[in-house]
């Protein structure tokens, strides 16, 4: 990218910004989303550098490239949920909040890695990354507890719950259809 195309990108970033900031979004009606562009899903992941480039990889290979919100987390669904840190969890659903207002969200991509670090720092669960079952099991257990807080506050939403390992392979460890109206026509 020439200095002249990068210079437009960072003013064009830069007034994107001034004008979120000057907006209140908890006074958007998610019926004005359009205005502000739309997208498919948002997506929960987590911090963790070794599955930054694989965690894009899923993305684009579902169709999603450039085409989604992403929120960061450490322990992605744990983070979400953890009792550490618990605004954590707030601050993820006042995410949710702003996606579906600004960019008219379908559904949440939560995708959780294997070996995740923020499971032995809040959980103190050593060694999961050595039993497959039990690592999705408890993983699991933190995606349920996350997609039922969310589809309690936005039953609209679908919530896809996945896995990734550190060379990109994803385990899809389940769905769960929202009530809205997109949900009946996609789930046909």
């Amino acid at each position: 990218m020439n200095f002249s195309a990068l210079r437009k990108h960072f003013r064009s970033a830069f007034l994107g910004l001034a004008l979120l900031a000057s907006v209140s979004v908890s006074n958007i009606p998610a019926t004005k989303a359009a205005v502000y562009g739309s997208t498919e899903a948002l997506l929960l992941s987590c911090i963790d550098y070794r599955v930054v480039n694989e965690t894009e990889a899923y993305m684009s290979s579902k169709g999603l490239r450039d085409k989604y919100d992403h929120i960061v987390l450490a322990g992605a669904s744990l983070g979400a949920t953890n009792t550490v840190y618990p605004s954590w969890g707030q601050t993820f659903i006042e995410h949710v909040d702003v996606a579906i207002k600004l960019h008219n969200i379908h559904k949440v991509i939560i995708l959780d890695h294997r070996d995740c670090g923020a499971y032995r720092v809040f959980l103190k669960q050593e060694g999961l990354e050595k039993d497959r079952a039990k690592e999705n099991k408890v993983h699991l257990e933190q995606m349920n507890a996350l997609a039922d807080t969310i589809q309690k506050k936005y039953p609209q939403l679908d919530v896809e719950l996945a896995i990734i390992d550190l060379e990109g392979k994803v385990e899809e460890l389940g769905k769960k259809a929202g009530k809205g109206e997109h949900s009946k026509e996609s789930h046909h």
